[in-house]
Protein backbone atom coordinates (compact mmCIF):
# COMPACT_ATOMS: atom_id res chain seq x y z
CA UNK A 1 0.00 0.00 0.00
CA UNK A 2 1.38 3.36 -0.67
CA UNK A 3 1.87 6.06 1.71
CA UNK A 4 0.43 8.83 1.29
CA UNK A 5 2.46 12.15 1.61
CA UNK A 6 -0.02 14.86 1.60
CA UNK A 7 -2.00 14.58 4.54
CA UNK A 8 -0.11 13.33 7.36
CA UNK A 9 -0.05 15.90 10.02
CA UNK A 10 0.62 16.41 13.68
CA UNK A 11 -1.98 16.49 16.54
CA UNK A 12 -1.92 20.10 18.41
CA UNK A 13 -4.02 18.04 21.61
CA UNK A 14 -1.87 19.44 24.66
CA UNK A 15 0.63 21.02 22.51
CA UNK A 16 1.90 17.38 21.78
CA UNK A 17 3.52 16.61 18.29
CA UNK A 18 2.02 13.08 17.75
CA UNK A 19 2.24 11.62 14.54
CA UNK A 20 -0.76 10.15 12.96
CA UNK A 21 -0.22 6.63 11.57
CA UNK A 22 -2.58 6.91 8.10
CA UNK A 23 -1.46 3.45 6.66
CA UNK A 24 -2.33 2.13 10.29
CA UNK A 25 -5.31 3.52 10.86
CA UNK A 26 -6.32 2.88 7.19
CA UNK A 27 -5.40 -0.73 7.27
CA UNK A 28 -7.73 -1.61 10.66
CA UNK A 29 -10.66 0.71 9.09
CA UNK A 30 -10.43 -1.45 5.90
CA UNK A 31 -10.22 -4.53 8.06
CA UNK A 32 -13.89 -3.25 9.78
CA UNK A 33 -14.58 -1.97 6.12
CA UNK A 34 -14.91 1.27 7.04
CA UNK A 35 -13.68 3.72 4.53
CA UNK A 36 -10.92 6.16 4.50
CA UNK A 37 -9.77 7.74 7.96
CA UNK A 38 -8.15 11.24 8.73
CA UNK A 39 -7.15 12.73 11.64
CA UNK A 40 -8.60 16.42 12.98
CA UNK A 41 -5.15 18.12 13.35
CA UNK A 42 -7.11 20.58 15.92
CA UNK A 43 -8.69 18.09 17.66
CA UNK A 44 -7.09 15.14 17.37
CA UNK A 45 -10.18 12.79 16.47
CA UNK A 46 -9.75 9.95 13.80
CA UNK A 47 -13.24 10.21 11.86
CA UNK A 48 -13.74 8.72 8.94
CA UNK A 49 -12.78 11.88 5.49
CA UNK A 50 -16.29 12.04 4.63
CA UNK A 51 -16.96 13.71 8.45
CA UNK A 52 -14.22 16.08 7.93
CA UNK A 53 -12.66 18.76 5.94
CA UNK A 54 -9.87 18.95 3.83
CA UNK A 55 -7.22 21.88 4.43
CA UNK A 56 -4.91 22.43 1.06
CA UNK A 57 -1.84 25.02 0.32
CA UNK A 58 -2.48 26.76 -2.51
CA UNK A 59 -1.67 31.31 -3.48
CA UNK A 60 -3.59 34.17 -2.02
CA UNK A 61 -4.74 37.37 -3.47
CA UNK A 62 -0.71 38.04 -2.98
CA UNK A 63 0.41 35.33 -4.46
CA UNK A 64 1.84 33.99 -1.36
CA UNK A 65 1.21 30.25 0.09
CA UNK A 66 -1.93 30.21 2.07
CA UNK A 67 -4.34 27.23 3.74
CA UNK A 68 -8.03 27.15 1.75
CA UNK A 69 -10.41 24.82 2.14
CA UNK A 70 -10.66 21.54 0.06
CA UNK A 71 -14.08 20.26 -0.03
CA UNK A 72 -13.52 17.78 -2.44
CA UNK A 73 -10.33 17.02 -1.09
CA UNK A 74 -9.05 16.59 -4.81
CA UNK A 75 -6.37 20.04 -4.32
CA UNK A 76 -2.82 18.60 -4.98
CA UNK A 77 -0.21 19.22 -2.47
CA UNK A 78 0.03 18.55 1.24
CA UNK A 79 -2.78 19.11 3.43
CA UNK A 80 -4.48 18.95 6.90
CA UNK A 81 -7.87 17.51 7.58
CA UNK A 82 -10.40 19.04 10.48
CA UNK A 83 -13.82 18.08 12.15
CA UNK A 84 -14.59 20.97 13.97
CA UNK A 85 -17.33 23.18 14.36
CA UNK A 86 -16.98 26.79 13.06
CA UNK A 87 -17.05 28.00 16.76
CA UNK A 88 -13.94 25.75 17.63
CA UNK A 89 -11.89 26.60 14.22
CA UNK A 90 -12.01 31.01 15.22
CA UNK A 91 -11.10 29.35 18.66
CA UNK A 92 -8.29 27.48 17.01
CA UNK A 93 -6.98 30.44 15.23
CA UNK A 94 -7.76 32.75 17.71
CA UNK A 95 -5.31 30.57 20.27
CA UNK A 96 -3.01 29.78 17.58
CA UNK A 97 -3.48 26.48 18.02
CA UNK A 98 -4.04 25.71 14.30
CA UNK A 99 -0.92 28.27 13.42
CA UNK A 100 0.80 25.12 15.09
CA UNK A 101 -0.21 21.93 14.14
CA UNK A 102 0.34 23.59 10.26
CA UNK A 103 3.86 24.40 11.41
CA UNK A 104 4.80 21.37 12.72
CA UNK A 105 2.99 19.59 9.23
CA UNK A 106 4.28 21.71 6.61
CA UNK A 107 8.09 21.73 5.97
CA UNK A 108 9.41 25.02 5.35
CA UNK A 109 7.74 28.01 6.21
CA UNK A 110 4.35 26.97 7.50
CA UNK A 111 1.25 28.88 4.96
CA UNK A 112 -0.40 31.59 5.90
CA UNK A 113 -4.50 31.24 7.54
CA UNK A 114 -6.33 33.65 5.79
CA UNK A 115 -8.55 35.97 8.39
CA UNK A 116 -11.91 34.81 6.67
CA UNK A 117 -10.70 31.07 6.44
CA UNK A 118 -13.93 30.57 9.05
CA UNK A 119 -16.25 32.16 5.91
CA UNK A 120 -14.49 30.01 3.49
CA UNK A 121 -14.70 26.98 4.84
CA UNK A 122 -18.50 27.60 5.50
CA UNK A 123 -18.92 28.68 1.96
CA UNK A 124 -16.82 25.51 0.36
CA UNK A 125 -19.10 23.19 2.47
CA UNK A 126 -22.15 24.91 1.68
CA UNK A 127 -21.13 24.59 -2.08
CA UNK A 128 -20.29 21.35 -1.80
CA UNK A 129 -24.05 20.08 -0.65
CA UNK A 130 -25.59 22.74 -3.21
CA UNK A 131 -23.35 21.22 -6.31
CA UNK A 132 -24.16 17.76 -5.42
CA UNK A 133 -28.38 18.75 -5.24
CA UNK A 134 -27.29 20.30 -8.59
CA UNK A 135 -25.71 17.09 -9.80
CA UNK A 136 -28.44 14.97 -8.38
CA UNK A 137 -31.37 17.32 -10.08
CA UNK A 138 -29.98 17.01 -13.30
CA UNK A 139 -29.60 12.98 -13.21
CA UNK A 140 -33.72 12.78 -12.17
CA UNK A 141 -33.21 11.41 -8.17
CA UNK A 142 -34.54 15.30 -7.04
CA UNK A 143 -38.74 16.37 -6.86
CA UNK A 144 -39.04 19.24 -6.30
CA UNK A 145 -42.70 21.23 -6.34
CA UNK A 146 -45.47 20.42 -3.59
CA UNK A 147 -47.71 18.55 -5.88
CA UNK A 148 -45.16 16.42 -7.35
CA UNK A 149 -43.60 15.62 -4.10
CA UNK A 150 -46.66 15.01 -1.76
CA UNK A 151 -47.76 12.30 -4.87
CA UNK A 152 -44.54 10.83 -5.00
CA UNK A 153 -43.94 10.65 -1.04
CA UNK A 154 -47.84 9.10 -0.70
CA UNK A 155 -46.98 6.61 -3.49
CA UNK A 156 -43.46 5.52 -1.30
CA UNK A 157 -41.48 6.25 -3.83
CA UNK A 158 -39.01 9.12 -1.35
CA UNK A 159 -35.89 7.90 0.22
CA UNK A 160 -35.54 11.65 1.41
CA UNK A 161 -37.27 14.95 2.26
CA UNK A 162 -36.41 18.24 3.12
CA UNK A 163 -37.57 22.07 3.72
CA UNK A 164 -36.30 25.59 3.21
CA UNK A 165 -35.14 27.30 5.84
CA UNK A 166 -37.61 30.14 5.28
CA UNK A 167 -40.49 27.28 4.41
CA UNK A 168 -43.60 27.65 5.12
CA UNK A 169 -45.29 25.90 8.29
CA UNK A 170 -48.10 24.81 6.40
CA UNK A 171 -46.49 23.47 3.55
CA UNK A 172 -44.04 21.80 5.33
CA UNK A 173 -46.22 19.85 7.43
CA UNK A 174 -48.44 18.93 4.33
CA UNK A 175 -45.82 17.50 2.65
CA UNK A 176 -44.39 15.33 6.10
CA UNK A 177 -48.03 14.13 6.34
CA UNK A 178 -47.96 12.67 2.72
CA UNK A 179 -44.22 10.96 3.19
CA UNK A 180 -45.81 9.08 7.00
CA UNK A 181 -48.82 7.88 5.15
CA UNK A 182 -46.40 6.64 1.83
CA UNK A 183 -43.91 4.58 4.44
CA UNK A 184 -46.98 3.75 7.00
CA UNK A 185 -45.42 5.92 9.89
CA UNK A 186 -48.81 7.75 10.81
CA UNK A 187 -47.85 8.62 14.04
CA UNK A 188 -44.42 8.56 14.01
CA UNK A 189 -43.11 11.72 14.25
CA UNK A 190 -41.25 11.58 10.72
CA UNK A 191 -40.86 14.68 8.96
CA UNK A 192 -38.22 16.29 6.57
CA UNK A 193 -35.27 18.05 7.34
CA UNK A 194 -35.10 22.03 7.81
CA UNK A 195 -32.22 22.36 5.50
CA UNK A 196 -29.79 25.51 6.60
CA UNK A 197 -30.26 26.83 3.02
CA UNK A 198 -32.76 28.82 2.09
CA UNK A 199 -35.44 28.94 -1.04
CA UNK A 200 -33.30 31.41 -2.83
CA UNK A 201 -29.92 29.17 -1.99
CA UNK A 202 -32.14 26.04 -3.52
CA UNK A 203 -33.19 28.17 -6.39
CA UNK A 204 -29.89 28.46 -7.97
CA UNK A 205 -28.93 24.92 -6.95
CA UNK A 206 -31.13 23.56 -8.80
CA UNK A 207 -31.77 26.15 -11.59
CA UNK A 208 -35.28 26.56 -11.50
CA UNK A 209 -37.24 29.14 -9.65
CA UNK A 210 -39.14 28.93 -6.37
CA UNK A 211 -37.72 26.14 -5.09
CA UNK A 212 -38.91 25.56 -1.25
CA UNK A 213 -38.99 21.79 -0.54
CA UNK A 214 -36.63 19.29 -2.35
CA UNK A 215 -37.28 15.27 -2.10
CA UNK A 216 -34.90 12.10 -3.25
CA UNK A 217 -36.37 9.58 -4.99
CA UNK A 218 -32.87 7.54 -5.15
CA UNK A 219 -31.47 5.80 -2.33
CA UNK A 220 -28.20 6.31 -3.44
CA UNK A 221 -28.54 9.71 -3.81
CA UNK A 222 -30.23 10.06 -0.83
CA UNK A 223 -26.76 8.41 1.02
CA UNK A 224 -24.61 11.05 -0.99
CA UNK A 225 -26.74 14.04 -0.16
CA UNK A 226 -26.93 13.38 3.39
CA UNK A 227 -23.43 13.03 4.05
CA UNK A 228 -22.45 16.46 2.79
CA UNK A 229 -25.30 17.82 4.87
CA UNK A 230 -24.21 16.11 7.99
CA UNK A 231 -20.84 17.78 7.02
CA UNK A 232 -22.08 21.00 6.93
CA UNK A 233 -24.77 20.85 10.02
CA UNK A 234 -21.35 19.89 12.17
CA UNK A 235 -19.34 22.63 11.08
CA UNK A 236 -22.27 25.20 11.53
CA UNK A 237 -22.91 23.11 15.20
CA UNK A 238 -25.85 21.83 13.97
CA UNK A 239 -25.50 18.40 14.65
CA UNK A 240 -28.28 16.60 16.44
CA UNK A 241 -30.66 16.19 13.70
CA UNK A 242 -34.40 16.44 15.42
CA UNK A 243 -35.88 13.28 15.80
CA UNK A 244 -38.81 13.51 13.59
CA UNK A 245 -35.40 13.48 10.83
CA UNK A 246 -34.82 9.88 11.51
CA UNK A 247 -35.15 7.82 8.64
CA UNK A 248 -34.62 10.84 6.12
CA UNK A 249 -30.19 9.95 5.60
CA UNK A 250 -31.36 7.18 3.25
CA UNK A 251 -31.90 4.46 5.51
CA UNK A 252 -35.03 3.73 6.24
CA UNK A 253 -37.38 0.67 7.14
CA UNK A 254 -36.83 -0.24 3.53
CA UNK A 255 -32.96 -1.16 4.72
CA UNK A 256 -29.61 0.37 5.06
CA UNK A 257 -28.24 2.71 1.82
CA UNK A 258 -24.68 1.48 0.96
CA UNK A 259 -22.03 4.02 2.14
CA UNK A 260 -21.52 6.98 -0.62
CA UNK A 261 -18.36 9.19 -1.78
CA UNK A 262 -19.47 12.26 -0.45
CA UNK A 263 -17.58 13.37 -3.95
CA UNK A 264 -19.27 14.40 -7.23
Amino acid sequence: MRTPNNETLASDIDGKAAEFDEVAVTRRSSARGDGPMRKCVITGRIAPREELLRLAMGPDANDRASVLPDAHAKAPGRGAWIGVTRAELEEAIARGHLKGALARGFKGAPPAIPDDLPDLAQQALTRSLTDRLGIEYRAGNVLAGSDRIAEAARMGKVWWLAHASDAGGDGSRRLDQAWRVGEEKEGSGLAGIRLPLDRMALSVALGRDNTVHLALTDRAAAGRVSTLLARLNRYLGHDGAPPSAAGNAGSDHRGPAAPQASEP
